[in-house]
């Protein structure tokens, strides 16, 4: 089985901010995740990152802050997408 793309969804905001949403089910789970899917979640402009949501081979789940990194715990694809648009909203200080 190759990788199936589950969700690929792409926003460019007025102000050149961008949206760019990638997740795949993969045959085999990505070291360091408990699932079967590989994504990155990218809100930033081009050459800088502002939050990333994404499971890199051997870090496992996690997310980006600008410059900060921590841990995420996925629970689902619903979840995770919820949770990067709240990130998203605080940030831009407006609904999207």
């Amino acid at each position: 089985m190759k990788a199936e793309r589950v969700v690929c969804e792409r926003i460019v905001f007025g102000d050149g901010a961008i949206i760019d949403i990638k997740v795949w089910r993969v045959p085999a789970q990505m070291p360091g995740s408990k699932h079967f899917l590989k994504y990155l979640l990218f809100y930033g402009k081009p050459a800088l990152r502002l939050i990333c949501y994404d499971n890199e081979r051997g870090k496992g789940d996690h997310r980006h802050y600008d410059q900060h990194e921590e841990r995420y715990g996925f629970i689902s694809i619903e979840q995770m997408l919820a949770d990067f648009r709240s990130d998203v909203e605080k940030l831009r200080g407006e609904r999207i």
